[in-house]
């Protein structure tokens, strides 16, 4: 079955909306919507190619999207505030043969001659031809790829199959309780894997979602959960460490509505549950843990758990396995350390054409997915770091390396070490320790970094600390010393 067919198999016909607040649409509109749409796209360019999406949360995003998995096509959701370069690098490694997006884009993106549809051409009716079902459609087929930072700096193409999205998406109804009386607040971006599953969750359950793009504004985020009745709330621990600290307002409020919120993208500290536990003791808060190489989610902790188990991230949510084996691949016994493993028809089906890195995480069905942690005698776990480099600020996936690399493209720097360091507020932060030359005579600062920084990165890639050194320390086995400049 096609992932499209299965979200609107039992709501393509319902008249009520799906997506609320400053943009509308019912689940009719949405699904002739993007059946019309999907018929052009097919028409045009065939089945099994490439296609870029780049747009924030809007229903551009949402029509589009739902009409390349439709059409049989790849949809490939690109994060708008994408550096030049990595749009380039993406572009090339997949041979789009299509870009939606925006036409302010088209200023900052080198789209090049790739033929390129904008919110207006896009709604054009005169060009669509409907694209019907097709009941032997094969489920194995790539729905999308979704970019993530590998630790070598390269990103990595997620390849995600309709397989993938039906069995997450099945997975998550079941343990949230998801009904067609849900709506969910989304601040989450369609680009990431956790915002993703909110569409296909509340599509599929006949739910409803309102989006809103302007999380800093958090009275704005009060009144939309009051003024149209969310009764879900999905973030990263940023999110609710700013809800909870910078203001007491969100703290003050009443949501009558509000029945459950969910907690992914990184470790939130349990200080910052128990203070919304605290606030909110009628609002259910359900820790979860998950991967892009896993559609999105892989374990969850239920909320009545939450005190006996805190600090785990649960259990495997249902149709998934877990579990956690030392080096030689046997399963850890309690207080031992050893690797998160995971198994269901949720796995991704591999890295796009990277068979190196596929082979290192896909092992014999599991997926080795380089978190390390311990399990109690009741089998939950808990995680207590990651073989993987990878920085996570304020849920956002960074690698060191491509900071790294960007940082070294100075004439006078002669190293530079990146890392994440714990935030109360974003989760981590970036960290960079650079030794500088001092034989050119020409001085590089803080500011001159940042500033270079600013240049080439986008800015949550810049880093908040920096400190200079003139000497680079190794150990006798050769390997970098990082210092504690700071």
């Amino acid at each position: 079955m096609n992932a499209f067919d299965y979200f609107f198999e039992n709501s393509r016909t319902i008249e009520k909306d799906f997506l609320v607040g400053r943009e509308t649409v019912s689940f009719k509109q949405l699904y002739n919507y993007s059946c019309n749409l999907a018929g052009f796209i097919r028409t045009t360019y065939g089945e099994g190619n490439n296609i870029m999406l780049v747009s924030v949360n809007n229903l551009f995003f949402i029509n589009v999207y739902l009409a390349i998995i439709k059409s049989g096509n790849i949809c490939i959701p690109v994060d708008p505030a994408i550096e030049t370069s990595n749009f380039t690098l993406l572009a090339d490694l997949t041979e789009p043969v299509a870009v939606f997006l925006t036409r302010d884009l088209t200023q900052k993106l080198p789209v090049g001659n790739l033929p390129c549809y904008f919110p207006d051409s896009a709604t054009d009716t005169e060009k669509r031809k409907s694209a019907d079902n097709d009941n032997s459609f094969d489920e194995n087929r790539c729905a999308e790829i979704i970019f993530t930072s590998g630790s070598t700096g390269k990103p990595k193409g997620v390849m995600i199959s309709h397989k993938n999205l039906i069995a997450n998406t099945k997975s998550i109804i079941s343990y949230l309780h998801l009904t067609s009386d849900d709506r969910m607040m989304v601040v989450l971006p369609f680009y990431y894997c956790y915002g993703l599953s909110l569409l296909h969750t509340h599509l599929r359950a006949g739910g409803s979602i309102v989006l809103n793009n302007s999380f800093i504004f958090i009275g704005s985020i009060i009144r939309s959960l009051l003024d149209y009745k969310c009764t879900g709330f999905a973030g990263v621990p940023s999110h609710f460490q700013i809800l909870l600290r910078k203001t007491n307002e969100f703290k003050n409020s009443i949501f009558p509505d509000l029945r459950y919120v969910t907690q992914a993208g990184g470790k939130l500290a349990p200080l910052f549950i128990d203070e919304f536990r605290s606030n909110f003791p009628q609002i259910k808060f359900y820790v979860m843990y998950g991967q892009t190489e896993a559609t999105a989610r892989l374990s969850y902790l239920p909320p009545e758990l939450y005190d006996q188990k805190k600090g785990s991230i649960g259990r495997g949510i249902p149709d998934v396995v877990l579990k956690v084996v030392n080096d030689d691949g046997a399963e850890i016994k309690p207080g031992e350390t050893g690797e998160v493993l995971a198994r269901g028809e949720n796995i991704m089906t591999g890295y796009y054409k990277d068979e190196e890195s596929t082979n290192e995480v896909l092992k014999n069905g599991w997926l080795y997915t380089g978190d390390l942690g311990t399990v109690d005698p009741d089998g939950f776990i808990f995680l207590t770091g990651r073989r993987k480099e990878i920085i996570k600020v304020g849920g956002k996936r960074i690698s060191p390396k491509e900071i790294e690399a960007v940082i070294l493209e100075i004439p006078e720097v002669v190293d530079c070490s990146v890392e994440g360091i714990p935030d109360d507020l974003l989760g981590e932060i970036i960290k960079a320790t650079v030794v500088v030359s001092t034989s050119s005579g020409i001085s590089v600062n803080e500011d001159f970094i940042r500033q270079y920084c600013f240049s080439k990165l986008a800015s949550f890639k810049v880093p908040q600390i920096i400190g200079i050194t003139d000497q680079l320390k190794i150990s006798s086995s050769g390997k970098k010393v990082k210092e504690n400049l700071l």
